[in-house]
């Protein structure tokens, strides 16, 4: 039995490959009835990643909210938020992509963890990776253990953030999806940063979402399926 069990877990889920994985991860370590799921509508580019959530949400029969904060979206200055082009190399001042919304995995926590503490949930799950983080400065570990550290202090609540695929490589990923039973919601997911589906396939996400599943050896069930 998993450690977790008769605790209540909070994901952040966006839609896409991983917190779907990480869902279905949660779903494990807490049980089905234990798990529910938070999606930030932040007026990002893509509206799909909202409908993809909440159909990986209804097909995992897990509990979903939309929390509205369009606070990105009026800052502007990258690509998901923005009416940039997706570019196909890193800032050459920052050297960071220009997808990188700043401070999106700090906030979205913040909110997930004022959300979860009136409901006693003290155990939050983000889909962050440290190994194919893309330069983003907020999917590292030191970043989620900081941030942990200050919702303590803050809140006065012990909160715990669990990202299960820290350290995980898209192709190992994949597998843990399959190990979970997660492979068939993966056809209702979304990763492409043209926001295409199926998926445009040459965006820098679709190319790191494709070599995942072909490291392994595994048909991605999103070209089979659209939601």
């Amino acid at each position: 039995m998993s450690v977790h069990r008769n605790k209540r877990a909070l994901v952040v889920l966006s839609g896409g490959q991983d917190s779907t994985t990480c869902l279905y991860w949660a779903v494990r370590e807490f049980g089905a009835g234990a798990v529910e799921t938070l999606t930030f509508d932040y007026q990002q580019r893509h509206r799909i990643e909202l409908a993809c959530a909440r159909a990986v949400a209804h097909q995992a029969n897990v509990p979903h909210v939309v929390l509205p904060i369009d606070t990105f979206a009026a800052l502007g200055g990258n690509a998901l938020t923005g009416t940039l082009p997706v570019a196909t190399q890193p800032d050459p001042t920052t050297g960071l992509p220009n997808t990188f919304v700043p401070g999106r995995n700090l906030i979205f926590l913040s909110f997930a963890a004022a959300f979860a503490y009136p409901r006693g949930i003290q155990h939050l799950v983000t889909g962050v990776t440290q190994t194919d983080y893309s330069g983003y400065p907020d999917c590292r570990e030191s970043t989620l253990q900081s941030l942990e550290q200050t919702l303590r202090l803050g809140m006065e609540y012990e909160i715990t953030i669990h990202a299960p695929l820290l350290h995980l490589s898209k192709g190992e990923i994949v597998r843990l999806a399959e190990t979970l039973g997660a492979l068939p919601a993966m056809a209702l997911t979304h990763t492409c940063y043209e926001g295409c589906r199926p998926p445009c396939g040459v965006c820098p996400a679709c190319r790191i979402r494709a070599k995942g599943f072909a490291d392994v050896g595994i048909p991605d069930p999103l070209l089979q399926q659209v939601c």
